[in-house]
């Protein structure tokens, strides 16, 4: 393995390296957050929408 098959090879695990991370972050914290939130504005505007037509 000469010196730019090394060197790619380094890119290539840093690259991948930071996908893994990235997608666990995401999965872990971004996705939950974000339908949490959603779920939490849909109940909200429903309970406004149930005290709007009384």
């Amino acid at each position: 393995m000469d010196l730019s098959q090394f060197s790619g090879f380094l890119v290539f695990l840093t690259i991948f390296t930071m996908g893994f991370w990235l997608m666990i972050f995401l999965l872990t914290f971004v996705i939950p957050y974000w339908l949490f939130g959603s779920a939490m504005e849909a109940w909200k505007l429903r309970k406004q929408n149930k005290v709007a037509k009384k």
